[in-house]
């Protein structure tokens, strides 16, 4: 008699498994040896899951790479490792980065606040390097000065537009800057340029009419980003020696440009089928980098990346409960989670992200074909397709008998998206809420709540 195949046969047909990550013991799954069901069983679901170590490991990772590529084609510049803080702002994770000497990379005023709170802490001292990208508030700007001001050596404010030069007041002593190119985007996007950035034709001309001159700043940076990331396609290289030939031929003009920054993270497992030659992708980067200076007899740059998604991503996983299953009709049967998807992972909902999803327990049962509902009463509250394929299979189990799911990879970004605890993308505070009532053709006004401290977001943060 034929046995039905059981989930586990599944996956390893399908995938070269276990993996690095990934692996079962007694019928349950262990992701980076952690016993997933005693976690259950101890702290309970819907649980949220990070895996310091593997933030350490990530930089220490790239940082090899980077460095080897750069000994063994004897590249004269050094390589930078930058932590992109919006991708978590939590305490314990810039905590975790900072015990490899990352530096920092900004997006809001309100990184500074935290940039305070580390070196209190003394997880920080003033040499650090602070990149400022973004479009920047006045408040953004007054923090920047207001560092410089303070000690901090090693800012570098990287200009978004070719209005943000005049507005920084006196910092006392020159300014270190940068310059953000503002890319092509994919064709698969509804705009050609991004919003970020100065247009390529702007970026010489206005580096000889306001800065080459002028005391009061100093070009150090020449900052590159792709939003997709950094990939082995056309595209990006494309867009990446159209932001070396604006390098070299800077360079030439402006002898205090040391650095390169690519800007955009490096890709990170969301699937088990993920095969991505980090090595080949570094080495390529230096050489190109090496190649262009040498035709144009300029000098190599330093090179600084920022990297958030590939810093903390990998080290996050969510974990439900199957509260029940629904057979809605002849085709589809509806495993019911504990939790929300949309509240907890909402990049599912907003940009139909996949993720890694694997049963925490069950893997020698059967397997059938599910889609996974959240508890919410939304539409759009739902997951029914993996990254490799247009569908979802999990064990199958009865009435009784605990299910347990789930999501890994998921560290950057989700929770500042769904708001925890009150926290915002790029740390942007709530605003002000006024209420606006009538009354006998009379307006009243009451102001409900104040805009959002910076107290506040670092108690939600763990400061």
């Amino acid at each position: 008699m034929v046995k039905n195949p059981k989930y586990k046969d599944l996956i390893e047909q399908t995938f070269d498994f276990p993996q690095k990550e990934f692996k079962v013991e007694n019928n349950a799954l262990l992701f980076n040896n952690l016993p997933l069901m005693e976690i259950i069983e101890k702290y309970g679901t819907p649980l949220r899951i990070t895996y310091l170590p593997k933030i350490s490991q990530q930089i220490q990772r790239a940082r090899r790479l980077f460095n080897s590529s750069i000994a063994n084609l004897d590249y004269k510049g050094n390589y930078h490792y930058c932590y992109c803080t919006k991708s978590s702002h939590f305490a314990f994770v810039l905590e975790e980065a900072l015990k490899n000497k990352v530096n920092i990379e900004t997006s809001s005023a309100f990184d500074f606040n935290i940039i305070k709170k580390l070196e209190e802490k003394k997880k920080i001292t003033k040499d650090i390097t602070i990149i400022c990208n973004g479009f920047k508030t006045q408040r953004y700007q007054d923090n920047i000065i207001a560092a410089v001001k303070s000690g901090y050596k090693n800012v570098i404010t990287v200009l978004d537009n070719l209005d943000e030069l005049d507005k920084y007041p006196d910092a006392g002593e020159p300014l270190n800057i940068g310059m953000r190119i503002a890319a092509e985007e994919e064709p698969k996007y509804e705009f050609y340029t991004s919003r970020l950035g100065i247009r390529v034709n702007e970026i010489i001309p206005f580096y000889q009419q306001k800065i080459k001159d002028n005391p009061n700043y100093k070009l150090k940076m020449l900052h590159f980003f792709i939003d997709t990331g950094i990939k082995d396609v056309n595209y990006y290289w494309t867009e990446f020696h159209k932001a070396l030939r604006i390098y070299t031929d800077l360079k030439k003009i402006c002898p205090e440009l040391t650095t390169i920054n690519l800007g955009g993270g490096m890709p990170i497992k969301q699937s088990l089928a993920f095969d991505f030659d980090y090595e080949y992708m570094i080495n390529e980067i230096v050489t190109q980098i090496k190649t262009s200076c040498g035709d144009e007899s300029v000098e190599e740059p330093d090179i600084y990346t920022e990297f958030g998604s590939y810093t903390v991503g990998e080290s996050g996983a969510v974990i439900f409960s199957v509260l029940g299953q629904k057979q809605q009709n002849d085709r589809e049967t509806w495993y019911m989670l504990d939790g929300s998807l949309m509240n907890n992972l909402p990049d599912i909902w907003g940009l139909a992200q996949r993720f890694i999803m694997l049963p925490i327990n069950r893997w020698n049962a059967e397997y059938k074909q599910v889609n996974l509902g959240g508890i919410t009463c939304d539409v759009g509250d739902y997951y029914n397709s993996d990254a490799h394929i247009n569908q979802v299979y999990l064990p199958t189990f009865k009435d009784g008998e605990k299910m347990h799911i789930g999501f890994f990879h998921t560290g950057a970004y989700q929770d500042t998206l769904s708001g925890y605890g009150g926290i915002k993308h790029c740390l942007l505070p709530s605003p002000p809420h006024l209420l606006i009532d009538e009354s006998k053709g009379k307006l009243s006004y009451k102001l409900f709540a104040e805009e959002q401290t910076a107290e506040s977001m670092m108690n939600i943060l763990g400061y």
